[in-house]
């Protein structure tokens, strides 16, 4: 009886002094392990091959969701409420289409237009004055930039 008295006491006392119950502590939801949350995909633009709204530093802001009962951020989730955004790594393209890129490496990649549409000037030179390095770098180029291996300088 003396035991249940003094349970009481310290649970009235933290009440009146301020203190915070366990209830009250939480964590940020950006701070969440995985499996305590699942991410949506970028999603990809189908002209660039690459998630819309891509920065230069590679990176692309996705919407996560907390699993149900999680709290986090002083709220409890129930599974499809957006709970933080997090960045996930993309390849940025600065704005070159895929199927642009390839149709000018086959068709006048030997004039070396294809570098120059992907950034690379000095390379595009080079191969405009030595015919695609001999039409063998237009091979190499087209397998390239088919297998999306050379990306756009950025």
């Amino acid at each position: 009886m003396l035991c249940m008295f003094m349970i009481f006491v310290l649970y009235s006392v933290s009440l009146i002094d301020g203190t915070p119950s366990s209830k009250d502590y939480g964590i940020e939801c950006e701070a969440l392990l995985m499996g305590q949350y699942h991410c949506d995909r970028p999603i990809v633009d189908p002209n660039t091959q690459s998630a819309k709204g891509c920065s230069k530093d590679g990176k692309v802001e996705v919407n996560c969701y907390p699993a149900p009962n999680i709290s986090c951020d002083g709220q409890t989730f129930n599974g499809s409420q957006i709970g933080f955004q997090k960045q996930v790594s993309c390849r940025y393209t600065n704005g070159v289409y895929y199927e642009v890129s390839v149709l000018l490496s086959v068709f006048l990649g030997m004039f070396g237009i294809d570098r120059f549409y992907l950034g690379y000037p000095a390379i595009g030179l080079l191969k405009l004055s030595t015919l695609g390095f001999f039409f063998l770098g237009q091979l190499i180029d087209i397998i390239l930039i088919a297998s999306q291996v050379r990306l756009p300088q950025g």
